[in-house]
């Protein structure tokens, strides 16, 4: 991703005020004059009402309260304070050093080939020439060591933080600065690059910690807290609201990719990622992962992984050192009303099976090419990404 300042430039004109102030006294006797004219044939009442009146000195309000009562108080707004101070506490920066670097051009994050891909990530390394120059030396042959920066969430009493895999990806050395400015090297517990979700461990205890909600029961439209680091901007709270859920945005470059974003239009930025989106009880819901921006910065969307696929990862992770992660072994896609049509099929939603391999676990099952999977363990599902996401949930082995 590239990131660029923008700056506005003024100039000032100056007007001879002399020069204007006949023209200026007409208007200003011209506007009085209509007035006068409006209030006495329109019978122009309370201007406050925002409405004419011809037939009687009622006025008729067009703009109402929603709560029907004029003159009553609006609705009140969720207060998100609670939640703003819960979530910070547990909210930590996270700088990552990779000591060796190869003199070669710079790569793209995660290895990506296109920098202008507009799904880039929230990781703060390529914002550090624009504020304090190149820390890396811009190659040659004693380059400096690559220096990042992102955002962790605290999520057990005794150090355990969740961050993305690409905030820590190649890292020599993980640095976790907590709310309170206290510092701490953290070790590296395990990572899965196919949700892009790494799990680390501080020597601490009685860490303010996030309680998980259920990521399945976030609605659309119900608001929602990114907290994170951006620029560096410690603990920075921003408020939006769930956009979409069940996202395949194509960023993870992983054969085995688990792709089901939370979309939110919660302002968040680079140094976002491995930041907390909360909901307004202060449970932890998804961890900040990417954006979709042709600059670099917010221009509208921001994508979390769920936190229900974060929790199983950890609990993998602490059980197994790796992810122990189910797979059908079919070629799906969406099925929409074209297909529908074209397959002969009487739906409109869910996921369309194209093919199978001939030792996996969907044939197995007796699942068949042409099927159409409409609900996993009595729960809906009605495109291809909700779908790996609750395969993604089970182990090997585990019936759905």
């Amino acid at each position: 991703m590239f990131y660029f300042f923008t700056k506005n430039n003024f100039k000032i004109h100056c007007i001879m005020l002399k020069k204007f102030m006949p023209l200026l006294f007409a208007a200003l006797l011209g506007s009085a004059a209509t007035w006068a004219i409006a209030y006495r044939v329109l019978n122009l009442d309370r201007l406050g009402n925002f409405a004419f009146t011809n037939t009687n000195t009622t006025a008729t309000p067009l703009a109402r309260f929603t709560s029907g009562i004029m003159g009553g108080a609006a609705s009140t707004p969720a207060d998100f304070t609670a939640a703003a101070e819960t979530t910070t506490q547990a909210v930590v920066h996270i700088k990552s050093v990779e000591k060796t670097m190869q003199p070669t051009a710079q790569k793209t994050p995660r290895g990506r080939s296109n920098p202008f891909d507009p799904f880039g990530d929230l990781f703060g390394d390529d914002m550090f020439p624009f504020f304090f120059g190149d820390p890396r030396g811009g190659g040659g042959a004693n380059p400096q060591p690559r220096v990042g920066s992102g955002s962790g969430v605290i999520i057990s009493n005794d150090g355990y933080i969740v961050t993305n895999n690409h905030v820590i990806d190649g890292a020599d050395k993980i640095e976790v600065t907590l709310h309170d400015q206290r510092e701490y090297e953290a070790e590296l517990i395990g990572t899965d690059p196919s949700t892009d979700i790494a799990l680390l461990k501080i020597k601490e205890s009685n860490l303010p910690a996030l309680p998980l909600a259920n990521s399945d029961e976030a609605r659309v439209g119900q608001w929602v807290l990114a907290v994170g680091n951006p620029f560096n901007l410690e603990s920075t709270v921003t408020a939006g609201i769930v956009s979409a859920k069940g996202r395949n945005i194509n960023i993870l470059n992983d054969k085995s990719a688990i792709e089901s974003f939370i979309q939110t239009d919660a302002a968040v930025n680079p140094g976002n990622s491995g930041g907390a989106l909360v909901n307004t009880d202060g449970q932890l819901i998804g961890i900040n992962t990417a954006i979709a921006s042709q600059t670099g910065s917010f221009t509208g969307y921001s994508f979390a992984v769920p936190v229900n696929i974060v929790k199983k990862v950890v609990d993998d992770i602490l059980d197994y050192g790796v992810v122990q992660r189910g797979y059908l072994g079919v070629m799906i896609r969406d099925l929409n009303g074209s297909l529908a049509k074209e397959k002969g099929i009487n739906l409109s939603q869910g996921v369309y099976v194209d093919s199978l391999m001939a030792d996996g676990s969907g044939y197995a099952a007796g699942i068949k090419s042409g099927d159409v999977i409409v609900k996993i363990d009595g729960a809906a599902v009605r495109t291809a990404p909700e779908l790996q996401e609750m395969i993604g949930r089970h182990r090997p082995g585990r019936r759905c």
